[in-house]
């Protein structure tokens, strides 16, 4: 093949067909006719939010609480992190926008910047601990445990977590219609044997826990465990038909979804002494369904790794402006994959606390900016002079931050955190609320007063 052949086929494969748009509108609103129902918006969320992390979480607060006690507490938690991300995707539908899209107009222009850092960079780290997660038990299955395999795994798994993050909303679209149904019905399989090895619903309501957790702290674990991840829910929700769809598929994810996964884990710690306590494919195995257990951690981490990747290449795209996201799905991942090689899985606990701390503020900042500030009349983006540095917007989020380093060992001020995840659980909340209310404060006393610049909105703007 002639050397002008070979860079148009690499040139091909990076940037895609560059005579069409991305049809992932990695920098502009998606268009009505890019829309999609709540089927689709739903199987992308939930595919999302079907991750190993909310098992343990449900195992640790149930072996806590006791089972009883334990669901009453998920349902006031994921009733709050269904809200709030379901709020975020309302907004993301209305204005068709990804999350770091949103912080342009909360943070302004070279502020939204700060936004591409912090959401595309830990994701770039999130890829990399996370793909260990089924390169471990897949070289454990084939009872193959030398450096050299698992070095082949992490590859394997790493491109095949970009593979779908490479093709778009099409490509994790059409791998959620397939993962969702098979999770759920290898989960409600699993909590069937489970509960008839516990001696019935009785048996696992008679578990007592150890009462090591109170119901406050129960409940910001639960919010903890996922509202760092539902921030990036904009970028799938805004490929939604309107509001109220993205509003429901958020709320189905992550207050359905993820309630489901929670009990999940919840039963299957209470039943089997495994180690992670919940860990789906070591109670699969104690249950004699090893190969089904593999298949679904496989799925499980797959449709949320991918949309780690998808996340790091629209933030690459806002960051450097330009409209293609695979050059930076490709670069993160291959940044990703080295973390992984490294051993960046055993760092897990410490990036989901680091998450917790500075994540959710941003989203307090764009759940108070456009759902009480702007009121949803959101003018296009070519329509708006954006100023640089939105200081309101940066001010409130610095508070949230502050806020929710300051009490990452606390679930509320003057009472000690539980063991489990204690920084993303109450830090994540604390830093959220905090944002929402200074931002808020900040612009009807400050900016609509004219003592802070903010944007300015030309005559005759269409509105979304």
């Amino acid at each position: 093949m002639a050397a002008e052949d070979t860079r148009s086929v690499v040139r091909q494969f990076v940037f895609g067909d560059e005579e069409l748009p991305d049809p992932d509108y990695p920098i502009d609103h998606v268009p009505p006719d890019e829309r999609k129902g709540l089927i689709s918006i739903s199987a992308v969320l939930l595919g999302f939010v079907f991750f190993a992390g909310t098992l343990w979480a449900g195992a640790g607060v149930g072996a806590a609480m006791g089972f009883g006690p334990m669901l009453n507490a998920m349902a006031v938690g994921y009733l709050i992190l269904g809200v709030y991300v379901a709020t975020l995707c309302g907004i993301a539908a209305k204005a068709g926008l990804t999350t770091v899209l949103l912080a342009r107009y909360s943070f302004g222009r070279w502020g939204a910047k700060f936004a591409d850092l912090l959401l595309g960079g830990t994701q770039v780290g999130w890829f990399g601990v996370t793909i260990p997660l089924i390169a471990i038990p897949t070289a454990k299955f084939f009872g193959i445990n030398t450096p050299t395999f698992s070095a082949v795994l992490i590859l394997a798994w790493g491109v095949l977590h970009l593979a779908t993050a490479y093709f778009g909303y099409e490509g994790m679209e059409k791998l959620s219609l397939v993962a969702v149904p098979i999770l759920i019905v290898v989960g409600v399989l699993s909590i069937g044997i489970a509960t008839q090895d516990a001696g019935g619903v009785d048996g696992l309501l008679g578990q007592t826990g150890t009462g090591e957790m109170g119901f406050a702290a129960a409940v910001t674990i639960v919010v903890g465990t996922f509202i760092s991840g539902g921030t990036q829910a904009p970028n799938w929700a805004r490929f939604a038909t309107n509001s109220k769809i993205g509003f429901w598929a958020g709320l189905i994810a992550f207050l359905v979804g993820n309630g489901f996964l929670f009990i999940s884990g919840a039963v299957g710690g209470v039943v089997y002494d495994v180690t992670p306590a919940g860990d789906l494919y070591e109670v699969l195995a104690a249950q004699g369904l090893a190969a089904v257990g593999l298949i679904a951690l496989i799925l499980n981490i797959w449709t949320t790794n991918d949309n780690a990747a998808y996340a790091f290449g629209v933030a690459g795209s806002e960051a450097f402006d330009f409209d293609r996201k695979r050059p930076f799905v490709l670069a993160g991942g291959a940044i990703g994959i080295g973390l992984a090689l490294v051993g960046a899985d055993s760092l897990l606990l410490p990036w989901l606390s680091t998450l917790g701390q500075y994540v959710p503020p941003l989203g307090g900042v764009i759940i108070a900016d456009f759902l009480l500030c702007w009121r949803m009349d959101i003018p296009k983006m070519e329509d708006v002079r954006f100023a640089g540095i939105r200081w309101i917007a940066i001010g409130a989020y610095a508070t949230g931050a502050v806020v929710a380093v300051l009490t990452a060992g606390q679930v509320v001020p003057g009472v000690a955190a539980p063991q489990l995840l204690p920084g993303p659980a109450g830090a994540a909340l604390n830093g959220l609320l905090a944002s929402l209310v200074v931002h808020t404060l900040a612009y009807y006393l400050l900016e609509q007063q004219g003592i802070i610049s903010g944007h300015e909105v030309t005559a005759n703007a269409d509105r979304l």
